[in-house]
């Protein structure tokens, strides 16, 4: 890590008025150039204590990064992850546009976990075990840190999307819940209307082969933290479509076959 504490704080300090004020800033990493991955999470970390400073509750982790096309536009060789506050969580319905900057939709399954995970040697098997049930999500993606500079039209570099809390704004849960030996997990499917027309359509093996395998990699990437993947919370795997651009208005609707269909509106 090459940040100061003061700088740590200042910077997730711009975050946090980026939020309020729905005003984004400049990447952080054109300003810092030396900046690096470490660093990106000691802000985003620092952001959520300032979060949960003002009453918010962790409800779980979102991974994000985890196809090999984003990995290799990112110019990195691993999934990167943020933190699920309760207010982030909407039911199907009206979604409140106000409260996003530059919102995207993705598509995705969540883990709510029945057990903790902890440590090195996490595995698949160990995160089925440990999952009480597997739900459709969709994650509202949004950029507290502008995506493309405003002056060289640059894009922001994988160290500004870990800072910004690995760009998790929001969540939707719907759909069916279903236990994790139900279902072929790798080949659970979607298909992603907006505004009535097809956008989207994956399978869940996008996800690195298997959407369990980023939920085992978070829980052995938080453990030399000390800190684990708790009972209760809710694990987003990572999205198996393109990130799908919203504005007030747009009407969503997420068909996951057996596992149900559920729609949203930008309100």
């Amino acid at each position: 890590m090459t940040f100061s504490p003061d700088t740590i704080q200042q910077l997730a300090r711009e975050l946090h008025e980026s939020e309020r004020s729905r005003r984004q800033v400049e990447h952080f990493s054109k300003r810092h150039p030396g900046m690096t991955i470490a660093d990106g999470y000691a802000i985003s970390r620092a952001w959520v204590a300032m979060k949960i400073a003002e009453g918010r509750q962790v409800r779980g982790h979102k991974i994000g990064l985890t196809s090999r096309a984003m990995q290799q536009s990112s110019q990195i060789d691993e999934p990167d992850y943020g933190t699920l506050l309760d207010d982030m969580f909407f039911a199907p319905g009206d979604l409140p546009t106000e409260r996003f900057i530059a919102p995207r939709v993705e598509v995705e399954l969540a883990f709510i976990l029945k057990r903790r995970l902890q440590g090195p040697q996490v595995s698949v098997e160990d995160v089925l075990e440990a999952t009480d049930y597997v739900q459709p999500a969709i994650e509202i993606i949004d950029a507290r840190i502008e995506q493309f500079d405003r002056h060289t039209k640059a894009m922001r570099k994988v160290y500004d999307t870990i800072s910004d809390n690995a760009a998790n704004a929001g969540i939707v849960l719907g759909g069916r819940k279903v236990r994790p030996n139900e279902v072929d997990l790798p080949w659970v499917g979607a298909v992603l209307r907006q505004n009535g027309v097809v956008e989207e359509t994956g399978l869940a093996a996008g996800v690195q082969g298997h959407p369990a395998i980023g939920i085992a990699w978070l829980a052995q990437k938080l453990a030399p933290w000390g800190e684990s993947l708790e009972a209760g919370e809710v694990v987003l795997a990572g999205s198996f479509t393109r990130p799908v651009a919203a504005k007030r208005g747009d009407v969503f609707d997420a068909d996951y076959g057996p596992l149900g269909r559920f729609t949203f509106r930008f309100a």
